[in-house]
């Protein structure tokens, strides 16, 4: 490998959490790698249903993917295999073997909000027994510029880049888009807390998966947003004051807060507590190699 070479192995990361096998991919990261070896990362495994990971797979096979790694990053989980993986493609790789150098140096990329840093900060535990390298968050934009080469292993010495995440610069759909904000992709406040719950909403009774009745108490499954965000904000006190104009003056009454609701059933989905989610599950089905 060349000295001072910036880039043997991108490392392509992408979320499992909840969906993505496709709606969080970035078709111009596929031309960018162009011959340079790559890893598909699946993070927060934990989050995801994974039933049908063998279709899954399948899926990803199907679209010339076949180095992928599932993970959960705050748990070690399968973090022991990145390495190894990385350092079997560029050894099987004769593009990189130009020079004397024997370290490897890698860049990590990915939508934002997936666990980039997060990956960092694990193989470092891992390999290195050391802390944070980085900072992690969970929300979007937390790294904002690309960090200077951080180690994670010794044997073989091996370096990371850790990048500002970047979506696609389209998103094809407004049910993707939804997708990818119910996941922290972005802000919440641009797309709207109670739009996100309402869309949360549909999704969950559409697989059947009432993880949220179960978790709030509810007397049953309901679409419509208003009355589950209603039952929502009275149990967990979420309520305020709100003066109200009537015919004999000013009246102040206790009213629901909705945005309050709105972002703990966000929260709570995204913690997992609502139970495992494949989001991107029509995708599968509707997959030809997902067929059985």
């Amino acid at each position: 490998m060349m000295p001072g070479y910036p880039l043997v192995v991108v490392i392509l990361w992408f979320m499992i959490r909840n969906l993505y096998i496709h709606t969080c991919r970035n078709p111009l990261f596929q031309e960018t790698l162009g011959l340079k070896p790559h890893v598909l990362v699946l993070n927060k495994m934990d989050l995801a249903d994974l039933k049908e990971q063998q279709k899954i797979i399948q899926h990803l096979e199907g679209e010339g993917l076949k180095n992928v790694v599932f993970t959960n990053c705050l748990q070690d989980e399968n973090v022991k295999q990145i390495i190894p993986t990385v350092t079997g493609l560029v050894g099987s790789s004769c593009r990189y073997h130009r020079g004397e150098s024997l370290e490897y140096c890698a860049m990590v990329i990915g939508i934002p909000n997936v666990g980039k840093s997060s990956l960092i900060n694990a193989l470092r535990r891992q390999h290195l027994r050391k802390g944070k390298a980085t900072r992690v968050g969970g929300e979007p934009g937390i790294t904002r510029a690309v960090m200077s080469r951080i180690q994670v292993c010794e044997r073989p010495l091996m370096f990371l880049l850790d990048t500002p995440g970047v979506l696609a610069p389209r998103i094809e759909s407004v049910e993707m888009g939804l997708k990818l904000a119910l996941c922290g992709t972005v802000l919440d406040h641009l797309v709207g807390e109670e739009t996100l719950a309402d869309y949360l909403l549909y999704t969950l009774n559409r697989h059947q998966l009432f993880g949220y009745v179960r978790h709030y108490g509810l007397g049953g499954a309901c679409d419509d947003i208003a009355s589950v965000l209603k039952q929502v904000a009275v149990r967990l006190g979420k309520t305020q004051k709100v003066k109200v104009l009537t015919g004999t003056g000013d009246v102040n009454v206790i009213q629901p807060n909705y945005p309050a609701a709105a972002r703990d059933f966000l929260q709570t989905f995204r913690r997992g507590l609502l139970g495992p989610v494949m989001l991107d599950r029509d995708v599968l089905q509707r997959s030809p190699v997902a067929e059985p």
